[in-house]
């Protein structure tokens, strides 16, 4: 048994809350079904980023069809996506990623410690679960799987951080969710390759193209948004028009 197996069986023993971070995408799927092998399930809670109209539609609906009678909680920003992109007057970048802290981490994060001050049982031990994998990028392959928490662990809490699938290979993902009789979120059918926001500042051409065709209103809402603040979704300044040769 590796240590990060000894040390998650060892949470486990002690009767630690996982919360499993859920997009929806593939990944999260995965990553949820690989952690009830080896978490009893009245030991784990989903919780949910709510991003609003930039998320994929279905999201919330696809995640409960997934998660049996596991909790799903849902994670709500204080601001939207939108009203952060006209704070700072642009997009967000790979350095300055406002998305996932401002509308993400940071609810979440909240949630879990509302959840824990509400469930003494667990006696505020949790095991915040994410399923990032090494293959998606260079970023991510240098993440440490499983780690202590220190920012999180305070206030009576002891908080670790687990990437229970870092290591899996796309095959892998999409193996693991045949194998438990489940389908991935629609949008990988219709051709995307990943799922996340719909226009993502990660997103290659390809699937910037195909999210304008699936999701035009909102295309032209980040196309209007690019024009009147004169910055570009994609840090190489190509405008969306000019990625996906469609007009707005």
């Amino acid at each position: 048994m590796s240590t990060t197996n000894t040390q998650i069986a060892s949470l486990v023993a002690r009767g630690a809350l996982f919360v499993h971070n859920h997009s929806g995408g593939k990944d999260s799927q995965a990553s949820l079904i690989k952690l009830l092998e080896v978490v009893p399930a009245d030991q784990v809670v989903v919780v949910h980023a709510v991003l609003g109209d930039v998320e994929w539609e279905g999201s919330e609906a696809h995640i409960r069809a997934n998660i049996g009678e596991l909790e799903l909680i849902l994670a709500h920003p204080f601001s939207d996506f939108w009203a952060m992109v006209e704070r700072r007057g642009m997009f967000p970048s790979p350095k300055v990623r406002q998305c996932t802290s401002d509308l993400k981490r940071t609810p979440i994060d909240r949630e879990i410690r509302r959840y824990l001050k509400a469930n003494p049982r667990f006696g505020g031990l949790v095991v915040n679960v994410e399923g990032l994998r090494a293959q998606e990028s260079t970023e991510r392959a240098k993440k440490t799987p499983f780690k202590f928490n220190k920012g999180g662990s305070i206030a009576g809490r002891e908080w670790y951080d687990w990437l229970n699938i870092h290591d899996m290979s796309e095959d892998e993902v999409f193996a693991t969710i045949a194998q438990a009789g489940q389908v991935p979120f629609w949008t990988y059918a219709a051709g995307m390759r990943r799922k996340s926001c719909a226009f993502c500042i990660y997103a290659c051409d390809s699937d910037l193209t195909l999210a304008a065709k699936l999701r035009p209103e909102l295309y032209a809402k980040y196309v209007a948004t690019e024009r009147r603040l004169g910055f570009t979704l994609k840090m190489d300044r190509r405008t969306l028009p000019e990625i996906t040769g469609i007009a707005a």
